[in-house]
């Protein structure tokens, strides 16, 4: 595509930011001084070999730090530590603070786990079920008065749940996932006097009861079990769920898939015996249901032994060295800066975060590159961008990747990146994926619209995820607030599972926005020389709060040819600030003035 297209990416692609549903306002919160624990020491740097000046190889393995915390059920005073843990982090939207909180085999009971930023619960089973809690796994929205919409980054994982009250309240926005639970009840996906709620993601769980999402916007369930589904908002989206709801879009506004075409569950920390392990799912084709539900899940597992266990401090260059010799990357909860990109050029690596360990470039530095190899494992990690312009934050593949990984893909699930919010911080290109057949199972990429260093070019960011691998799939995409397209995808045969989408709230006016002749940019663009790609269940919104004159021409843009086909689209218009034209292309209503009723196209062409 020639660089004068008005839809080339730039030369190096994209960025990110994020929205208070309706205009909900949002100062960043203090960080509370409750907890205090000593700082993460960093992992052994490479120590020159006294003979030959070449770098001692590093060691695998080891402890996993302060801010990991194991329970077992005879440890004592857990419930205070778990309260300890909540109100350090519980208003702490943009804080240092990273905490997991992991729970050993076996049954507790009385626990109400509240769950703040940057916390990841999780059983330490093989199952769900070897991890028991007679009691609660808990997010509210008391801190921001009963608004839920920035509930972001914390998640609970593997455990299985007998709720106190009958039903566990998950009242979560996005880059919160909710994997391998059991919940032996109900689940209300609403805060307390059920204000408003934007999430959010399910997968590979089992709801017994029903789950009731009443006040939250959409919501996608992948590989479950549930018992029913009360209701829907503007878009929900299920795939491969046993229990979901028939397809109904837009009234009640049900996507459902009956399987999903291809995943591979995130790996996951588990004990063998006394010894730290990582699981590794197998991949799934036309998968329906949860993978643990007849005894062990299949795949494979890794020792600790073979991860370098990475603690905040370490340098770039030590994890590179540590991949380099052959081990994987366990990131300890913490914030990471790296001054040069972390490479990961061997085939089935995994590099696995705990506690949202968060990666900040240096000096306009790409956080990682990933080669065209297969079976790569990018897992459980935040990118936060640095004060320098990063071309790119995430790699995978280089330009021109084009090899089969169709047995093997790479997968990226729970990798959430952020521009802005927590401070100045600049990308051209979030996320860039290059390499065939690579899953996105879940990531939120995100061009902060509150918080510090925000603001139409303090937090520039053009793009925020490019696709140009062909047969690239999406599970559960959230793409916010870039200042020109959020998604762009090139590749061929590409296909997205739910898409979740605000445009940039803070564009000054219309001439900012401005795509050549066309009115603002799509939210999701199609590359016009794509001859096949497929979406479900895609919604954007806008909320133009500085000019709300601003009108967007569509959501969504495409070729217009049979094998490009979409199904269950939206565009809302949050009180009337900005307005859209169309959905897709030149079909579709225009939004209705300040109703904050979704404009649909069922399916399109």
């Amino acid at each position: 595509m020639p660089p004068s297209s008005p839809d080339a990416p730039a030369p190096r692609p994209p960025a990110l930011d994020r929205r208070t549903v309706l205009g909900a306002a949002a100062a960043a919160a203090p960080v509370l001084a409750g907890l205090s624990s000593p700082p993460a020491s960093a992992a052994p740097a490479a120590a020159a070999h006294p003979a030959r000046g070449k770098p001692r190889a590093l060691p695998g393995g080891g402890d996993l730090g302060p801010n990991v915390l194991v329970f077992d059920p005879s440890t004592p005073n857990i419930q205070g530590r778990l309260d300890e843990v909540f109100h350090q982090q519980e208003s702490a939207q943009f804080g240092t603070g990273r905490y997991a909180l992991l729970f050993k085999p076996g049954t507790y009971h009385g626990l109400n786990a509240q769950i703040g930023f940057y916390t990841s619960i999780a059983g330490l089973g093989l199952s769900p079920d070897d991890t028991t809690i007679n009691g609660d796994v808990t997010v509210d929205a008391g801190w921001f008065n009963g608004n839920a919409t920035q509930n972001f980054w914390r998640s609970a994982e593997n455990l299985a749940l007998v709720p106190a009250s009958g039903t566990n309240r998950w009242a979560v926005a996005q880059a919160a996932p909710f994997r391998r639970m059991h919940v032996r009840g109900g689940l209300n996906l609403a805060p307390s006097g059920y204000g408003w709620a934007s999430g959010g993601y399910i997968a590979d769980s089992r709801i017994d009861g029903q789950v009731g999402p009443y006040s939250q916007q959409q919501w996608y369930t992948r590989d479950s079990a549930i018992g029913s589904w009360l209701n829907g908002v503007w878009n929900m989206v299920f795939s491969g769920v046993e229990g979901a709801p028939a397809q109904s879009f837009p009234n009640p506004p049900y996507t459902t898939l009956a399987t999903t075409p291809v995943s591979r569950e995130k790996p996951f920390l588990y004990l063998n015996g006394d010894e730290f392990h990582v699981f590794l799912p197998e991949q799934r084709t036309n998968a329906r249901g949860v993978t643990w539900g007849n005894g062990t899940p299949r795949g494979t597992s890794l020792p600790l032994s073979r991860f370098y266990v990475a603690r905040p401090g370490v340098t770039a260059a030590t994890l590179n060295q540590a991949l380099a010799q052959g081990l994987h990357l366990l990131l300890t909860p913490g914030i990471y800066h790296v001054d040069q990109a972390i490479q990961v050029d061997r085939p089935n690596t995994v590099v696995l975060g705990l506690g949202y360990a968060t990666l900040v470039p240096d000096n306009g530095v790409s956080v990682m590159k990933v080669a065209d190899v297969d079976g790569v494992r990018l897992a459980g990690f935040l990118i936060d961008a640095g004060p320098v312009n990063s071309a790119t934050l995430l790699e995978v593949g280089p330009p021109g990747a084009s090899m089969d990984h169709s047995a093997n893909p790479t997968t990226v699930q729970d990798v959430f990146v952020r521009i802005g919010g927590a401070g100045a911080g600049k990308a051209t290109t979030s996320m860039v994926i290059n390499s065939r057949h690579t899953i996105v199972d879940h990531t939120w990429v995100w061009r902060a619209d509150h918080g510090t260093g925000v603001g139409w070019e303090t937090n520039r960011a053009d793009y925020g995820i490019v696709v140009c691998g062909d047969d690239v799939l999406a599970t559960g995409l959230f793409v916010e607030h870039f200042n020109k397209y959020d998604v762009q995808w090139y590749g061929q045969r590409g296909r997205t599972i739910f898409f979740q989408n605000e445009k940039a709230y803070d564009a000054p006016d219309q001439a900012a926005v401005q795509n050549g002749p066309v009115k603002g940019y799509a939210a999701y663009k199609v590359g016009d020389d794509v001859t096949t790609h497929e979406g479900w269940g895609l919604g954007s919104y806008c909320y133009y709060d500085v000019d709300p004159t601003i009108v967007q021409h569509n959501g969504f843009a495409a070729p217009d040819r049979p094998g490009v086909r979409f199904h269950d689209l939206l565009v809302v218009s949050l009180g009337g600030n900005g307005q859209y034209e169309h959905v897709i292309n030149d079909t579709g209503a225009a939004t209705s003035g300040t109703s904050t009723t979704p404009s649909t196209v069922v399916s399109y062409p």
